[in-house]
């Protein structure tokens, strides 16, 4: 048996599959970045992947080839097993040389595993129950790697009591060494004191059903929680997964690779202070009672790391009484097809949010999006909002409780809101688009059902909106209405008017060409149209419904609107949505 520390490069897209490799090294450094503090960890997570994130983290610990083991026969409060490397001591197992070993039967106290600290040891849970009254059921207090092996076909249980002792352990299973899940049983962990499985090293899932029932967080481990296939099934009272290393820039994170992860969770769904990554898989995570939830002093984020979240493939489905998707640093969307609903920001990273690929649809939020850059690049985005649905704000936020960006009042603060590529749909209650600084458009295609209220707009900006490329229909109120600036690359026109819900707007030009078509969510009274096929000064009709035309040239503010650059004001709320 040879269990190796995996380079995280090494195994990415190819996460079911047992490998042995060298070990690696890292520097120690802090890692935890502060409220909007730009690090170099952060700088390098803007816009970045999946791989390239793995690639700068520390890896982890897969199992490798299983053979036959020693038996360990649980019998009540006692135990048998004719191995010199096991011990037992009334209701105490102790393992104490490397090996393989067979545990079955039913143990009313502790398996304990003290080898030296280069040793590794798998245990082959083949029908074990093991319940410590005082302790952690599971206990490694010296090990290189332990590897926790379910039998084919088999259902183990491991679990503590509320009477868990302070002897220095705080699960139902406690390693202080390395911690593999595998095999194709079924593990189910009740952390009736504390939390379910905890690691001062690394957790890795590479196969199997584990089930997790605690009082406080379900999976921690401090260097990583890695799941690369399975079924894991995490509630949990505080955090569902968790890694807080917050001395190393390489450990602390989160990946899942593949299998399928649903976590209900009091406090944060996955939390790290590092990175959340996204693979592949299934991601399905409740946190703090879901959005229609208040939320108190807990953080109650779905998916949290304090330097950057990436989703690069598989489905993640968050519904969160905070932010459904939040970093103090970056957060990197490029593919997988997300879903969430939120009682605050629906995704939010205090420095950089970049969408290149893949689906985002945010069901449910107070405000969509918000972070001091945010770009566009690809993908298919759908964002509906009670509050702005796309905020670009250079205002700092905690990062453990609920509360938007805040506004810059008419001042350009800096940010920036970037439309590149890919689909973007927003229907907000508030600003549609919003910048305390610049929005600039160069592609892609955007659809705004902004407001009907007159205290917001469709587009809001501090610093302009230069359209250069791409295909903009934005309606909502005229008490706010902003227009691009005058001297864009390509042609906008402004209209101004009435438009119920349902209603169709139609622009046509000079020659009876049709350049747009809008059907209002709700009752417009202001539209905003630019495309390659609108020309600067030249004239357009513009009806709803079919009723009698109105004629807007190509370049002007309509009526009782504002140029570009002359919108902004508060944008981005503080606190989550009213009553949330």
């Amino acid at each position: 048996m040879n269990l190796r520390r995996v380079r995280a490069a090494l195994v990415a897209g190819a996460a079911a599959t047992l490998i042995a490799a060298c070990g690696t090294t890292s520097t120690s450094t802090t890692t935890t970045a502060a409220s909007g503090e730009v690090t170099a960890e952060v700088a390098a997570a803007t816009g970045t992947t999946v791989e390239a994130a793995l690639a700068a983290n520390d890896g982890w610990v897969t199992s490798a080839e299983i053979g036959s083991g020693t038996t360990i026969t649980l019998e009540g409060d006692t135990a048998t097993s004719d191995s010199a490397g096991v011990t037992v001591d009334g209701n105490t197992v102790t393992i104490t040389a490397a090996g393989t070993y067979v545990l079955s039967g039913d143990l009313d106290g502790q398996v304990v595993v003290d080898t030296a600290d280069s040793e590794d040891v798998v245990l082959v849970l083949d029908g074990a129950t093991i319940t410590s009254p005082t302790s952690a059921g599971i206990a490694v207090t010296n090990a290189e790697t332990v590897v926790l092996s379910l039998a084919d076909g088999t259902t183990n249980t491991v679990a503590d009591t509320a009477d868990h002792a302070d002897d220095g352990t705080s699960a139902a299973i406690d390693s202080s060494a390395d911690l593999v899940v595998t095999g194709t049983g079924t593990l189910q962990v009740t952390g009736a004191s504390n939390d379910g499985i905890n690691s001062s090293d690394g957790v890795t899932i590479e196969s199997g059903t584990v089930t997790v029932d605690a009082a406080d967080d379900g999976i921690r481990g401090q260097d990583s929680v890695v799941v690369l296939d399975g079924t894991v099934t995490v509630t949990a009272g505080g955090d569902g997964l968790k890694s807080d290393d917050t001395e190393d820039v390489t450990r602390g994170y989160v990946y899942v690779a593949d299998g399928t992860v649903t976590v209900t969770a009091g406090g944060d769904g996955v939390a790290a202070s590092t990175d959340v990554l996204v693979g592949g898989g299934t991601v399905d995570v409740t946190a703090g009672g879901g959005s229609d939830a208040s939320v108190g002093d807990t953080s109650v984020k779905g998916l949290k790391g304090d330097v950057a979240v990436v989703v690069g493939g598989g489905t993640v489905d968050v519904d969160a009484a905070d932010d459904a998707l939040h970093s103090n640093g970056a957060i990197s969307l490029t593919g997988g097809d997300v879903t969430v609903r939120s009682g605050d920001d629906g995704v939010h990273a205090d420095t950089d949010l970049t969408i290149s690929g893949g689906t985002l649809t945010v069901a449910d939020s107070y405000e969509g999006l918000e972070s001091a850059a945010i770009t566009i690049a690809g993908g298919d985005t759908s964002v509906t909002a009670s509050d702005d649905g796309v905020n670009a704000s250079a205002g700092t936020t905690t990062g453990d409780t609920g509360g938007g960006m805040g506004g810059g009042g008419m001042q350009d603060d800096g940010s920036t809101l970037t439309i590149s590529g890919g689909t973007l749909v927003v229907s907000a209650e508030g600003d549609g688009l919003d910048s305390n600084g610049s929005i600039a458009i160069t592609g892609g295609d955007t659809t705004v059902y902004g407001p009907s209220g007159s205290g917001n707009g469709a587009l809001d900006s501090n610093g302009g909106i230069a359209v250069s490329g791409g295909t903009l229909v934005a309606g909502g109120s005229s008490g706010m209405a902003e227009s691009p600036d005058t001297d864009s690359a390509q042609g906008w026109l402004a209209w101004s008017g009435t438009a119920s819900a349902g209603s169709t707007v139609v622009v046509t030009s000079a020659d009876g060409t049709v350049v747009a078509t809008y059907t209002a969510e709700k009752d417009i009274q202001s539209l905003v149209v630019s495309s390659t096929d609108i020309t600067t000064g030249e004239t357009y009709s513009v009806s709803v419904d079919g009723g009698t035309a109105t004629t807007v040239t190509a370049g002007e503010a309509a009526a009782g609107g504002m140029g570009g650059g002359m919108g902004g004001g508060p944008g981005g709320g503080s606190g989550q949505r009213p009553g949330g």
